[in-house]
């Protein structure tokens, strides 16, 4: 193609962007909706699984040993916990070191209240801490750890623990909504790309008798498809570029001014820096395809002249 006819086809796209006016303002404006609303929750989606990852990652289980367990028997019983073969890791934690932890998470009027408990009076028992290599995996595993009481006469280990019940519950919470997630997100694509391809449509229906002259003086299909395929990539592009740019001013915003917890969990969320490539580079690049889609669909059955 030689480069007259090419900037030929850029000139038309943008004369037919300025010339349809408020039918292409109304065009970008509903791809600039369709985008926003997918790029929300792109956004929700990213962040849901970055917290269900912080989540996962935190799970542990904890070990506690009756007070008079000696250290023979405690070696023993992470030897047999590490044989466990979900198991990732293990970690002894003696009752002084969990008396330190106990007082840190108290604050200051913690600290004071435990003040006479040391060493010698530690009410605190050792533990273990246990990490699996699957999450999700955690119950299975507590409750390999508790079997170990039916075969030991001495019975050393006092209690379980894992947050059975806020554990499973945010693993659910989690999964449901990352099914739920994806599956609004494609929803959402499939909705805007029909939505531009009918925005899309209606500025060729109004110059449907341009292309059939154009047709009937000896025009290639081609040569009438292109600036159509530029004026949808323009409005595309016009459209999620704004889309990008609010989605990404206001995330920055709101990142910028909130922090959250959930129970003793630290939530955090992406920060602007790890979702502006994904987000707004996808949602410019969905936009300006569909834009060039949207043309595609609706210009053909007007070549059948």
């Amino acid at each position: 193609m030689k480069f007259s006819t090419v900037a030929r086809h850029f000139r038309e796209g943008f004369k037919n962007v300025g010339r349809n006016g408020w039918m292409s303002i109304a065009s970008i404006s509903s791809i600039t909706v369709s985008l926003f609303i997918l790029g929300v929750f792109m956004l929700l989606a990213l962040n849901v699984n970055k917290i269900a990852d912080q989540v996962d990652s935190q799970a542990q289980i904890s070990v506690y040993l009756e007070l008079d367990t000696n250290k023979a028997k405690a070696e023993e019983i992470e030897r047999s916990i590490k044989r466990i073969p979900e198991v990732k890791n293990v970690a002894f934690v003696d009752k002084s070191e969990g008396l330190k932890r106990f007082k840190e998470s108290m604050g200051e009027k913690g600290k004071k209240a435990l003040e006479g408990y040391e060493e010698e009076n530690n009410p605190l028992p050792d533990m273990f801490e246990v990490d699996a290599f699957d999450p999700q995996k955690i119950g299975f595993v507590a409750k390999q750890i508790e079997a170990f009481n039916e075969t030991d006469p001495e019975k050393s280990i006092m209690e379980v623990k894992y947050g059975k019940e806020s554990i499973e519950t945010l693993f659910k919470i989690t999964n449901a909504i990352r099914n739920i997630g994806l599956f609004i997100v494609v929803g959402l694509a499939v909705m805007a790309m029909f939505l531009i391809s009918t925005t899309i449509k209606m500025t060729i229906l109004a110059r449907r008798r341009e292309i059939s002259i154009m047709k009937l003086v000896g025009a290639t299909n081609s040569f009438i498809r292109w600036p159509f395929f530029i004026e949808g990539a323009i409005i595309g592009f016009v459209g999620s570029f704004l889309t990008a740019s609010v989605l990404l001013f206001g995330y920055g915003k709101i990142m910028s001014k909130t922090s959250s917890t959930i129970g003793l969990y630290q939530i955090n969320y992406l920060s602007l820096h790890e979702v502006g490539f994904v987000v707004g580079g996808t949602v410019i690049v969905l936009g300006t395809l569909l834009g060039v889609w949207g043309s595609t669909i609706s210009v053909r059955k007007y070549l059948k002249v």
